[in-house]
């Protein structure tokens, strides 16, 4: 069963990397990609944490919701450790 995820719904200032159209959205882990250096603080020249990546896989119809034309269709995005919540309960 795959493991589901939220998306923090932050919205901190500066550079981040989880696209704000699926903050606060639930999808599920496709894969683990690895770790890899924060790329948020790579990118003002600071030393970077080694943060997973993974591909979380989120429905048309849970991104747009009733105006989603093809509610079954998915869109794959990687999203970095920092910004996912578990939802599992029985989830670490």
């Amino acid at each position: 069963m795959a493991e589901r995820v939220r998306v923090k719904a932050l919205t901190p200032p500066g550079h981040v990397r989880a696209p704000f159209y699926l903050r606060g959205k639930v999808g599920v882990i496709e894969r683990t990609l690895g770790e890899f250096g924060n790329p948020e603080q790579l990118a003002y020249g600071l030393p970077a944490e080694r943060k997973p990546l993974y591909r979380v896989r989120f429905t048309m119809a849970e991104i747009w919701g009733a105006r989603a034309e093809r509610p079954g269709d998915t869109l794959d995005a990687e999203i970095y450790g920092h910004w996912i919540e578990r939802l599992d309960a029985d989830a670490p």
